[in-house]
């Protein structure tokens, strides 16, 4: 498995902290299926998290719901009260 280049790590792990901790775990969860063998390894040591929180991430993003809101646009003035 190859790293990233220290610039794209830097910007990963700020862009990484600037997450709540469940898109925390879906990135990683996805940055990770983008490596090969030990991608979820050297992910946790670059994020600082625990593997295991990236294998809930991976079962996060296999669960997630189709958009229930596709389709759906708010009328014009819709959210204001009159």
């Amino acid at each position: 498995m190859q790293a990233y280049a220290a610039q794209v790590e830097r910007r990963m792990v700020k862009f990484y902290g600037s997450l709540s901790e469940k898109d925390r775990r879906r990135y990683a969860a996805v940055e990770a299926a983008k490596l090969e063998h030990g991608g979820k390894a050297y992910l946790a040591r670059l994020f600082g998290c625990d593997p295991e929180t990236i294998a809930v991430g991976e079962q996060d993003v296999e669960e997630l719901p189709s958009d229930g809101a596709a389709g759906r646009i708010r009328k014009k003035g819709g959210s204001q009260e009159s």
